[in-house]
């Protein structure tokens, strides 16, 4: 059998797992937690949703990572702490996946419920992008999204407005956004 595993980095790799039906017409589930592995699809208020319903993808139990490595703001903000756990000071990660249960409690992964996208194994945030170059006195207005022109090539391109009246070249963007971005 085909056995389809998801998980994030956040919790060692592998969180769910479920067989893969061959003669399937749909995307295949993204299976039920492993062992020592809590899920939970929570709306915005994180409530439980019922069955069927899209809520996002939280994560708990034994392989969940500390956080993140000197980033205590962005720890504080992913990993929150668990309403459901019976040990004091359980903590869930939120994964910002979109997920709904089928009936056979298995989970179906429906997209990301931000507009982080996944580049060559790295996960980016357009949004940062774009406020990246939106500081900038020349710039009005950005945005930066994923495009695959050919199929396999997935890129970032990033789309701005000047200020009226001011001038910037693409390339002193692009020097400009390598000195406070990542490659």
């Amino acid at each position: 059998p085909v056995v389809n595993h998801y998980g994030p980095t956040e919790y060692t790799v592998v969180t769910t797992a479920g067989e893969v039906d061959a003669g399937a017409s749909s995307d295949p589930p993204i299976g039920r937690p492993i062992s020592n592995t809590r899920v939970y699809v929570l709306d915005p208020g994180r409530r439980p949703v019922p069955q069927g319903v899209a809520g996002e993808l939280y994560v708990g139990g034994a392989g969940l990572a500390r956080g993140y490595l000197k980033r205590p703001d962005l720890t504080a903000e992913r990993f929150v702490p668990d309403p459901f756990s019976p040990e004091p000071g359980g903590r869930l990660y939120r994964t910002g996946d979109l997920v709904r249960y089928r009936s056979d409690r298995s989970l179906d992964f429906l997209g990301r419920a931000d507009q982080q996208v996944k580049l060559r194994g790295y996960r980016i945030e357009p949004g940062e992008i774009e406020s990246r170059l939106e500081s900038y006195p020349q710039i009005e207005q950005a945005a930066v999204l994923a495009r695959e022109d050919e199929p396999g090539e997935k890129r970032l391109v990033a789309y701005a407005v000047r200020r009226a009246g001011s001038s910037v070249t693409v390339g002193e963007l692009r020097d400009r956004l390598a000195e406070a971005l990542p490659g």
